[in-house]
């Protein structure tokens, strides 16, 4: 596996979202098949593995904390704090908050460092701004967990170039996340190049846009009832089918390429930006093994040119957030 520069650290060109594995996409799989994904990414060379306390409300950090821990000094582990699930009520019943405030960073990351069994998170996000909060007391806080010890490196996930200057005015950070593939372009806007310009390396996720360009999900219609896929515009039915219409030509680009549809979105991410790291999610043994031999699939500039056309953010029907959603991300927007 090639490896790539994701802050201080040297990780593999492919990382693994470990999300999937316990929350998001319908019935996450048994425990135990959680636990030989995990096994099968790291023997394959996989290295930066990626988990929030978000994810099934800390108990995908349990699942990898328990299975990746004999492997410790091997990886490089990333989790995220800021938003996570909270008690409101008193009744046991934990909701999604985002909160940026200090001492609730603190408290994230303190249940996340004992959740994964580690004394160091080597990355740690803030995984949402907390629009409330100014980005300069959270990231203030993300410093006093480095200068602690707690915390290698921080991070930030879904905001603007302008809140990345400001948050690397008070400390260095290491990466930003975003979504990022062919059907989702807005990182090209302004924060690619700000991360360029500021030495921050570029995580993306869902680089196979949840699926849609993996060609295999053809009817909305069988997802599960609480995928979360339901609550985004671009998996509306309606605007699904129009999305259905651009793979036939997508698929034959892929054809042309030598590789599956799902190769040519993470080998197009690949060969975009020297500092991008693609981090995908997966449940399956054999899309984990497809996905990374996309590392080997070499893309000539006409090819690339050819896909661009296809899949931007023209093409596509349908927004990647719902107006709710959007209110809680801080991007740029074409």
């Amino acid at each position: 596996m090639q490896t790539r520069q994701l802050g201080p650290f040297q990780v593999s060109a492919l990382a693994l979202g470990c999300m999937s594995l316990s929350y998001a996409y319908g019935v996450p799989p048994a425990p135990e098949h959680g636990e030989r994904v995990l096994l099968a990414a790291l023997d394959a060379g996989v290295t930066h593995f990626d988990t929030a306390a978000l994810y099934g409300f800390g108990v995908n950090e349990q699942l990898v904390g328990r299975v990746l821990k004999a492997h410790r000094s091997k990886i490089v582990l990333a989790s995220k704090g800021g938003m996570a699930g909270v008690d409101l009520a008193g009744d046991g019943k934990l909701v999604r908050v985002i909160d940026g405030r200090p001492e609730a960073i603190r408290k994230n990351c303190e249940d996340s460092l004992r959740r994964l069994g580690t004394d160091v998170i080597d990355l740690y996000y803030l995984h949402r701004w907390d629009k409330k909060v100014p980005i300069e007391d959270s990231v203030g806080e993300l410093s006093r967990l480095v200068e602690r010890g707690h915390v290698r490196a921080i991070g930030l996930s879904e905001v603007s170039a302008a809140t990345l200057r400001r948050a690397h005015a008070v400390h260095p950070i290491a990466a930003l996340q975003t979504e990022y593939s062919l059907w989702t372009r807005n990182p090209e806007i302004a924060v690619l190049q700000a991360c360029r310009e500021l030495g921050v390396s570029f995580v993306a996720f869902s680089p196979v846009a949840r699926g849609f360009l993996s060609g295999k999900l053809r009817d909305v219609a069988t997802l599960d009832a609480k995928d979360i896929r339901h609550g985004m515009p671009r998996f509306e039915p309606a605007h699904y089918a129009g999305n259905l219409k651009l793979l036939p030509a997508y698929e034959a680009v892929a054809q042309e390429a030598g590789c599956t549809p799902a190769q040519l979105a993470l080998a197009w991410l690949l060969h975009k930006d020297s500092n991008v790291i693609p981090l995908f999610g997966t449940t399956s043994l054999a899309h984990l093994a497809e996905n990374l031999a996309a590392a080997d699939v070499q893309l000539s500039p006409a090819l690339m040119a050819k896909a661009e056309r296809l899949i931007n953010q023209r093409t596509v029907v349908g927004n990647r957030y719902s107006v709710q959603s959007n209110r809680e991300v801080d991007t740029e927007v074409f």
